[in-house]
């Protein structure tokens, strides 16, 4: 069953330019909630500020990167909830996960009770130290790669936004392989909801870890976007804007390298410099 919501809506808009107005059809961004419900035990484990489309991709994702489920054959099925809402409208805006059968989920992770959205990301964040109880490894790839391949990453991040070109309203998240080779990419009002995404969609096709690729993110790098990427394997994390501490102090913590101000031919490395091939 596929959802009717739409990824992008149209709206009349007034132009004002050089003292003259005139109005046309600009397109908007899809925002709408999404509840993510385990199926048992009966839980709304989030909801969280979306745009519609690659919902079961999210819903995996997202328990996959806060450690609820471990891998692919932990999730027995994801639906969406086929009950209408208070309006008999159905807006496929509540997905249903069920686990395999035996598994006891860890929902420590989820105590927190947060509610995302998708200006802060994820209220009451976890700290370090919860990641360090989670056994999450440190990244020891070996993966190396050019200045030269690092430039090319925000033009092809662009390019496959399909979305942002048309409403200029969508963050991104995509996956390179070691050869600076555009594989996966996702779309969403919120950084951390594309990211969920991109690591569902590889959690559900088997190909996770990311441990010889690179993600490139929109935006900054917040302590959600590491902490994802921590949880996927990634040696390499480049954005286009800068960094928040919690997020340098959880890549030097977890061994991974972290770009920032990626723009032209111009980046910072934050922690991991020895993965970039430079001249010093």
């Amino acid at each position: 069953m596929k959802p009717l919501t739409r990824s992008k809506i149209k709206t009349p808009v007034w132009v004002v330019e050089k003292g003259k107005k005139r109005l046309r059809q600009d397109h908007l961004t899809t925002e709408e909630p999404l509840e993510i419900r385990l199926v048992s035990p009966k839980r709304t484990v989030a909801v969280t500020m979306r745009t519609p489309g690659a919902d079961f991709e999210l819903a995996a994702g997202f328990l996959y990167s806060e450690g609820v489920i471990n891998c692919q054959q932990d999730i027995q099925r994801i639906s969406y909830c086929v009950d209408k809402s208070i309006d008999g409208e159905q807006r496929y805006n509540i997905v249903n996960v069920e686990l395999r059968s035996g598994l006891i989920a860890d929902l420590q992770p989820l105590e927190r009770h947060f509610y995302t959205n998708s200006a802060c990301g994820v209220c009451g964040k976890a700290s370090i130290e919860a990641l360090r109880l989670r056994d999450y490894p440190i990244i020891s790839s070996q993966l190396m790669v050019t200045p030269e391949l690092i430039y090319t990453l925000p033009d092809q991040l662009r390019a496959a936004q399909s979305l942002f070109s048309t409403t200029g309203g969508l963050h991104a998240a995509a996956i390179f392989n070691s050869q600076g080779q555009l594989l996966k990419l996702q779309e969403d009002v919120g950084r951390h909801n594309a990211l969920d995404k991109l690591i569902g969609a590889a959690l559900l096709s088997d190909e996770l870890p990311f441990n010889h690729h690179i993600l490139m993110v929109s935006g900054r790098s917040s302590f959600e976007i590491l902490q994802k990427s921590v949880a996927a394997g990634v040696p390499i994390v480049c954005s286009v804007s800068a960094p928040s501490s919690l997020a340098v102090s959880l890549a030097q913590e977890f061994g991974i390298t972290l770009i920032g101000f990626l723009r032209g031919e111009r980046f910072n490395i934050y922690s991991g410099m020895e993965r970039i091939a430079v001249d010093s």
